[in-house]
């Protein structure tokens, strides 16, 4: 995947975030960024500016060449973890933890009373 593909999708996620979450207004990254930010998180502003930045620079300069993709796709991730509602994440983690919960259980049930139960199948 190209600079510019991997760039423009990590920063698609991060403006879908900042509209539905945050209720930013705009067309660029910047201007998302301006309208809500009483409301972001203040640590996260310095890195959403930094990849607002990278973003424009990767499609509108010619021949620009991200020089380390592996940390801006890092600060993307970053971004996109504080962006997203604790509760969202907060609630899988129950949920996902109870399913494993309940799967263990019956595996143990279920080897402890194979015997028993193996007569009653046949």
């Amino acid at each position: 995947m190209s600079d510019i593909e991997q760039v423009v999708l990590r920063t698609r996620k991060l403006e879908k975030l900042l509209r539905e979450q945050y209720h930013a207004r705009g067309k660029g990254l910047h201007q998302l960024i301006s309208s809500c930010e009483e409301r972001l998180p203040h640590d996260v502003i310095a890195k959403l500016r930094f990849i607002a930045t990278i973003r424009n620079k990767v499609v509108h300069e010619d021949r620009y060449k991200l020089e380390d993709r592996r940390a801006f796709l890092s600060v993307c991730k970053e971004c996109e973890k504080e962006l997203t509602p604790r509760s969202n994440r907060f609630v899988w983690g129950i949920v996902i933890s109870l399913v494993m919960f309940m799967t263990v259980t019956a595996l143990v049930f279920y080897y402890i009373h194979w015997e028993e139960l193996s007569k009653h199948i046949q």
